[in-house]
């Protein structure tokens, strides 16, 4: 429990917390609080499924630009690769994780959204890499994840331009990938990954795994990639779980414990 990040584990969904008032500005003490929480949930055996969340008005303002307002290269070279390093251990989080997304999630708030592997926005929330309205580039990830997402052309406007971007439009463009009414942000993104808290666990965290290291990789490489986590899946108690339980009831009916 750190003093601006908490973990609530409720069932098998964790909530990752950030509580910094009044806009969650990322500064290097959350930096750290979010690496250490996303490790916690993780690595417990507890958690299948997480889900992201700043709070009833908002996800993540973009970074402490007090803090940032007079630093020198030297320092920003140190910085930038911790930040990075923060937000990759979200990325590798190997559980289905969705941000919810209410108010803001600009510059490293919405880069940190970028690290889940679904999002959910409410009806007002505004996103944007506004950093080349400060003089700089993204340097948590929106150079590289945006443009994966919704393409580079797509990416490019809204780097190059740091333009809010309303959630009609990120959900147009595939930025997001539900709106909902403000006040249902949580709840909508709790039963997001609600139906993944009960599957099974190993296969989920190769499923993700083999997708995302795939992308990076050429065909042949993703396809190798593909096929070691496929036949490792089949020293699993699962494996043997889900197809004895479709031989003998028909698919979508197995318990899985996990394992």
């Amino acid at each position: 429990m750190g003093e601006f990040v908490r973990v609530e584990v409720d069932g098998a969904i964790a909530t990752i917390r950030l509580d910094r008032p009044p806009m969650n500005a990322l500064n290097a003490q959350l930096q750290d609080e979010i690496a250490a929480a996303a490790t916690e949930v993780d690595t417990d055996p507890g958690v299948r499924a997480v889900v992201l969340y700043g709070g009833e008005k908002v996800f993540a303002a973009g970074a402490d630009i007090k803090e940032m307002a007079t630093a020198s290269f030297a320092q920003v070279a140190v910085d930038s690769r911790r930040l990075q390093a923060a937000f990759t251990t979200v990325a590798r989080i190997g559980k289905p994780v969705v941000a919810a997304i209410t108010g803001y999630a600009l510059g490293g708030g919405l880069e940190l959204a970028l690290c889940a592997d679904f999002r959910v926005a409410g009806a007002g929330a505004r996103v944007g890499q506004p950093e080349i309205l400060l003089g700089i580039i993204p340097g948590a990830g929106g150079t590289q994840r945006l443009p994966r997402l919704i393409g580079p052309a797509r990416a490019k406007d809204i780097v190059f331009t740091g333009r809010f971007v309303a959630a009609a439009e990120a959900h147009a463009i595939g930025l997001v990938d539900q709106v909902v009414p403000d006040a249902d942000v949580y709840r909508a993104a709790r039963e997001l990954v609600a139906r993944y808290a009960t599957g099974p666990a190993v296969a989920l965290r190769a499923a993700k795994q083999a997708i995302d290291a795939g992308l990076e990789s050429d065909l042949d490489t993703g396809l190798e990639i593909e096929r070691l986590n496929f036949a490792s899946l089949f020293a699993t108690e699962d494996q043997r779980t889900g197809m004895r339980s479709f031989v003998e009831n028909g698919p979508g009916k197995a318990t899985f414990a996990g394992r």
